[in-house]
């Protein structure tokens, strides 16, 4: 299914054509009838000038659901079929097994040996493991092949290496507002009949399709529905009769990764409405709240860390509290420990402090710490030097003696550096006060 759609006037006139659904009723039967994909299939776009210079090579189509990533695929086949002798398959990954892959590509290799390569369409591609995806690989390379594949999915994440340096990332865009309204006035024509909407409830349908033209389209049939008469409806009417749809969630564009991105950033750019905002975006598209716990905990040692050392407590305190609640009460303690790390004075001083010595770590090797900090609890240690010269802290002035502690090979280090925000503040004081103590007393 796509939400690419052929002009009203053009729907397919088949046997029981009336039953079918819109979003297939009014699929494009032409590039040049697809809509909202412009920075692809305009007069500059990538596809274009594909099909114009009559040269295909593999693709992959990523972008969010209903954005004519199939539809298209079908178009550029029926397209490169009359213009490169290219034979067109279609797959998908979700019903296709090894045995079946197998089959697809010994029947693109007999038609090689006639003197034709094979389009191969693949739909959800990143369904196939890691193994499926590497055994394109070698009918990609000679020729026997050109994959277009299709995915929602973030194909950084989703795809092998190999595969994607052998394919060309073409991204699908949402739908805007101008081509969902296009839709729809293509759906008026082929029914003949206006929407029984308001221009405020038209708006609300718009907003309801979140870019999705598939969607667009079923709302609609909805609303024709339920009209009864000549009544028609505003927009508090066509939320009840279309209750709400289930937001767009995944791993690719504005799903997942992308989402739980924006909270940390709003929360680290001290920004407590934004990260109250994309927390509630998260919540209301599903997402495991204990993850979004997880991650609290993670921007108040990261982020915040001794600035104010309570953050870790309070955002821990939020995670056991929803696990002890549940929704929807635990939420709440969610949100409360969002505003108190966006509002909370920010230092990555600690992060950059512990990565510099995990570095330190990795790069220098196993180097023995100094002997005068090692305990020497058998005679042959004590003869080698192990704890001579040790000085116990707490029998030294201000409980402080000053020792280097650091491998005598490696040399005192200095990683943590406090900011001037919050209780770092104080933690910089102390610290310069050390080092004066140090140097009075010579080590």
């Amino acid at each position: 299914m796509s939400d690419l759609f052929q002009s009203g006037n053009e729907v397919e006139n088949q046997p029981g054509s009336n039953n079918r659904p819109l979003a297939d009723r009014l699929r494009p039967k032409h590039l040049d009838e697809v809509v909202g994909q412009d920075h692809l299939l305009g007069t500059n776009g990538a596809l274009s000038r594909m099909v114009d210079a009559g040269q295909l090579g593999s693709m992959i189509f990523w972008g969010p659901p209903g954005t004519g990533k199939t539809t298209v695929a079908r178009l550029l086949a029926r397209n490169a079929a009359l213009n490169t002798e290219l034979a067109f398959e279609q797959i998908s990954a979700i019903f296709t097994g090894v045995a079946d892959l197998k089959k697809c590509f010994e029947a693109a290799r007999m038609r090689q040996t006639n003197g034709r390569a094979t389009l191969l369409f693949v739909d959800e591609i990143h369904r196939f493991n890691r193994a499926q995806q590497d055994s394109f690989l070698p009918v990609m390379e000679d020729g026997t092949i050109v994959l277009v594949g299709a995915t929602t999915e973030n194909p950084s994440f989703e795809l092998n290496a190999a595969l994607l340096s052998r394919a060309r990332v073409l991204t699908f865009k949402p739908h805007d507002n101008d081509s969902l309204a296009l839709l729809l006035s293509r759906a008026e024509a082929a029914e003949d009949k206006r929407l029984p909407v308001n221009d405020e409830a038209r708006a609300v349908l718009l907003r309801m399709a979140d870019g999705d033209g598939r969607s667009i389209l079923s709302l609609a049939e909805e609303v024709w529905r339920a009209a009864r008469g000549g009544e028609v409806f505003d927009a508090e009417a066509i939320q009840n009769i279309l209750q709400r749809r289930a937001p767009v969630y995944d791993k690719g564009q504005d799903g997942h990764y992308n989402l739980i991105s924006a909270l940390h950033k709003a929360v680290r750019g001290s920004d407590p409405d934004a990260a109250l905002y994309y927390l509630a975006r998260m919540f209301d598209a599903g997402e495991a709240p204990l993850f979004l716990g997880r991650r609290l905990v993670r921007m108040a040692s990261e982020d915040i860390g001794l600035a104010d050392p309570q953050a870790l407590a309070v955002a821990n305190a939020a995670k056991d509290a929803y696990d002890y609640l549940g929704s929807p009460e635990g939420e709440l303690a969610l949100a409360q420990a969002c505003v108190y790390l966006a509002t909370a004075p920010k230092s990555n001083a600690l992060y950059k402090a512990f990565k510099s010595a995990m570095r330190s770590a990795k790069e220098n090797g196993s180097l023995p710490p100094p002997k005068h900090i090692l305990n020497a609890p058998t005679k042959l240690m004590k003869s080698e030097g192990y704890g001579e010269g040790y000085r116990y802290d707490h029998d030294a002035p201000e409980a402080f003696s000053g020792q280097d502690y650091f491998p005598e090979a490696l040399g005192r280090q200095n990683y943590y550096q406090p900011v001037e925000r919050g209780f770092e503040r104080e933690i910089r004081k102390r610290m310069d006060y050390w080092v004066k103590l140090r140097r009075e007393r010579g080590d």
